[in-house]
């Protein structure tokens, strides 16, 4: 069991073209707060989508729960802790 609560991290996401915090909970759990914004988007999130996929001339679009940041940030910490070097991820 992890001795801390919650934790995360922001990072550039090239799926979505803008920044994301990934969050990993002490049930190992794990999750985007892209996901919420850009896996089904308003009017206005997808107006900005559209335009950026125009500028870089590529599709853009969340992975959702099989995202694989998602999945390698909870891998490192969980793995981390277990060989107590959670300071290092």
């Amino acid at each position: 069991m992890v001795n801390w609560q919650i934790t995360a991290t922001t990072i550039y996401c090239d799926a979505v073209a803008d920044e994301v915090t990934l969050l990993v909970y002490k049930d190992g759990t794990a999750k985007c707060t892209g996901y919420v914004k850009y896996s089904e988007p308003g009017r206005e999130t997808e107006a900005i989508m559209r335009q950026k996929a125009r500028e870089l001339k590529r599709n853009l679009e969340c992975r959702g729960v099989e995202c694989p940041w998602v999945i390698r940030y909870r891998d490192e910490l969980l793995a981390a802790e277990k060989d107590g070097k959670r300071d290092k991820v």
